[in-house]
């Protein structure tokens, strides 16, 4: 007899562990299989260990220019060692408060590769090769991404590396090449740059950070330039050969053909979903395009199947995966949750400046057919970002001109991922630009230029 379960999870990134804990809240048995590590690739190998590194590298910076704010350091130099390490510990130890969760939610980690069955089964094949199979009213795969490949350039994790092996190298490269301007591209070229590595970033698209509003892209090239970062964009990475010491890589551009060498080449061409090999097409579970397609509260075709996370249309984010989970959940339990407003989802990046950013940008508002407001705040004019020397960037805002809705914000500088979140929020509440306006914020902070932004629509503007 297969060990029954209100509820299998097949994953435990923050889609799954997230979608298992609420399950458990609501009374529900729940078994989680997981093939790695507790947290999946999130916790273990994206985006907590990332921001390790990318915070050892901010350290160094500020020791690099620590006579901008009087203070005398002679001698510092990098350890990428030490930085591996502890970002290898701050992921080991989150692991770790994923198993403290798991125990206090009386939740089964069930450790092994899973593959779906017919009738609502899981069978789960362990280390040691021998397989049990476990049965559940409901299941929920939720088995994420991984970095996609490029036929020109076939990761072979030594000189053709993924995200994975760019956070745990065994010695710093020299000169690296990024292929790819995402989230992932840029917060390694950063990382890279800031401690002492020649980076380029090879980008297809005609700018960096294609996804984000064109200013930002702009901005961010611009500092990335003044950084000593090679930027090449309109660019195609065609041919790497890695038959000698290094990589020669040839790149087409808009003028012709390149050549250019490197230690290492960092794929950082988006991801591709972990749907192979996991039984869905035995269980007859639909997918497109390499998605799973789900309703609106992730149910396959297959009654009791559910899908989230990176495996199903939407952003592939944590946080998505794990608001996701806990709607997929609810309905699940009986429960009436909102389906997921896709509009309104935050995305963050994490390099230096930082990139925030939610809702429709300028272009996309125009497409729509809205007549809109913009307002524009440049953190030069914020007095807690020349006091704290981070005056780089800006916080636009953008609102419908007839009915006064936030329709997008947008936002490079210092802190800005830990800004956002007023602008989901303010969004969700359907709240105004007036509203925002004579909402009174804490002075001297950075979140002032979002009020500021919001005033410059208006033409209400007080400090520029």
């Amino acid at each position: 007899m297969a060990q029954k379960y209100d509820l299998l999870v097949l994953g435990s990134g923050p889609g799954g562990y997230v979608a298992a804990i609420r399950a458990s809240q609501l009374g529900m048995k729940v078994g989680v299989i997981e093939k790695e590590s507790l947290g999946g690739i999130c916790l273990n190998w994206g985006c907590i260990p990332t921001k390790a590194l990318l915070k050892s590298a901010n350290v160094f910076e500020y020791i690099s220019h620590a006579s901008d704010y009087g203070i005398s350091v002679k001698g510092a130099s990098v350890d990428f060692d030490g930085m591996v390490k502890r970002s290898r510990d701050v992921a080991n130890g989150m692991s770790k408060g994923i198993q403290f969760l798991f125990k206090k939610n009386k939740i089964d980690p069930i450790m092994g590769f899973g593959t779906l069955k017919s009738g609502k089964k899981i069978e789960v094949k362990g280390d040691d090769g021998k397989t049990t199979t476990y049965e559940a009213d409901h299941i929920i795969v939720a088995t994420g991404g991984r970095s996609r490949e490029l036929p020109a350039m076939k990761i072979d994790d030594k000189k053709i590396i993924g995200y994975r092996k760019a956070m745990s190298m065994d010695k710093q490269p020299k000169k690296m090449i990024i292929v790819g301007s995402g989230a992932i591209g840029v917060e390694f070229a950063y990382f890279y740059n800031a401690i002492g590595t020649e980076v380029t970033v090879v980008e297809f698209l005609p700018r960096i950070v294609p996804v984000e509003d064109e200013e930002v892209s702009k901005a961010l090239e611009r500092n990335f330039k003044k950084a000593g970062i090679n930027i090449m964009t309109g660019s195609e990475v065609t041919n790497v050969d890695t038959s000698g010491k290094g990589c020669k890589v040839t790149v087409k551009t808009k003028k012709g053909e390149e050549k250019l060498d490197c230690d290492v080449v960092l794929s950082a061409v988006g991801i591709s979903t972990n749907i192979e090999g996991i039984g869905l097409e035995d269980v007859g579970v639909a997918t497109d395009k390499g998605k799973v397609i789900v309703d609106d509260y992730y149910k396959t075709n297959i009654p009791g199947v559910y899908a989230i996370g990176d495996i199903v249309h939407g952003p592939a984010l944590a946080h998505v995966a794990s608001a996701e989970g806990i709607i997929c959940v609810e309905k699940i339990a009986g429960q009436n949750p909102e389906p997921l407003d896709y509009n309104n989802i935050p995305g963050c990046t994490y390099c230096s400046p930082e990139i925030a950013s939610v809702g429709y940008t300028e272009a996309q508002a125009k497409e729509e057919g809205y007549e809109i407001k913009v307002g524009k705040f440049p953190f030069s004019a914020s007095g807690k970002a020349s006091a704290a020397g981070a005056k780089d960037g800006f916080v636009k805002v953008i609102f419908d001109a007839k009915y006064g809705e936030w329709l997008g914000a947008h936002m490079i500088g210092a802190n800005v991922t830990e800004m956002i979140a007023e602008v989901v929020a303010a969004r969700k509440l359907e709240t105004t630009g007036h509203e925002i306006i004579k909402s009174v914020h804490p002075h001297p902070t950075m979140s002032e230029a979002v009020m500021e932004a919001a005033a410059a629509a208006y033409d209400e503007v007080i400090h520029i």
